[in-house]
């Protein structure tokens, strides 16, 4: 799985800081879920999506291989 995590916050100006205050994780899940460490909850993906405005598929996207 990847993501569009780093350009969304980008669009918005957010630091990792500020997703993670908004979503209730620490700056360290943001760190990792932008470097594809950590794959996010259902429950944090939405809550995700629903702070940059988008559906989840338009955030997170399955490859080939997943």
């Amino acid at each position: 799985m990847r993501n569009n995590l780093k350009v969304e916050r980008a669009i918005r100006n957010f630091t990792q800081q500020d997703l993670a205050q908004l979503i209730g994780v620490s700056r360290q899940t943001i760190n990792a879920m932008e470097a594809n460490k950590y794959v996010p909850s259902t429950v944090l993906a939405l809550k995700i999506a629903r702070v940059f405005g988008k559906q989840v598929e338009e955030i997170f996207l399955l490859e080939a291989d997943d």
